[in-house]
């Protein structure tokens, strides 16, 4: 049992060692920042006709988190520049609201007119955002561009082509905006770190 012990031990340093060196990398190193530049995809030129924005996260009372805030925020000022159409935003059933109500109330509130935003608030997961926004717009014509964060858009735009909807990419700072600020690296890290993991996942099981 003494060996036991001194083994665990000495697996905790070393997991303790890993952890201290993973921390001093996120933070004082560009790792993320080129990371996060390694899963966001091209920017391309706004103009356009059908801006699909992705729902990120949200708070208890229903308003936007952050990632929701600059996809939302984001949205806006594109549209400001572009007048699309029709807006579609995308994310599922949160407590009593929606990831999409709430990034549309953001919207409309920065000027974007109700009238051109379309709710789809089923979806749970990229792969459902991909499949029901694919299927909402099967018979809308039009250049759609896709409008997510940074270190999602990767997965994102894979998602939605292998559902059938071709888009250009528009991936906003999300992950190089927050580690702009050191203390904000090491959440940036670990967001970074599950989303590879989806990434892997979703290779996995064909969904991209």
């Amino acid at each position: 049992m003494t060996g036991f012990l001194r083994l665990l031990c000495r697996a905790g340093v070393w997991l303790l060692a890993a952890l201290g060196a993973l921390f001093v990398a996120a933070a004082a190193t560009p790792v993320c920042y080129w990371w996060a530049t390694a899963l966001s995809e091209k920017w391309n030129e706004p103009p356009g006709d059908v801006l699909i924005v992705l729902g990120g996260s949200t708070l208890d009372n229903g308003s936007v988190g952050g990632s929701s805030y600059w996809r939302g925020i984001y949205a806006a000022l594109l549209y400001g520049q572009a007048r699309y159409s029709r807006i579609v935003v995308s994310g599922g059933p949160e407590g009593d609201s929606s990831a999409a109500l709430a990034v549309s109330r953001l919207m409309v509130c920065q000027g974007v007119p109700a009238g051109v935003i379309h709710l789809e608030d089923r979806s749970d997961t990229t792969r459902e955002n991909a499949l029901h926004t694919a299927r909402l717009l099967r018979n809308v014509p039009g250049k759609k561009l896709l409008l997510t964060s940074d270190y999602h858009m990767y997965r994102a735009i894979r998602c939605f082509r292998k559902a059938g909807l071709e888009a250009d990419s528009l991936p906003v700072p999300d992950v190089r905006k927050r580690v702009n600020i050191w203390r904000a690296r090491w959440p940036a890290f670990l967001d970074l770190a599950e989303e590879t993991v989806k990434i892997l996942y979703y290779y996995a099981r064909g969904w991209i």
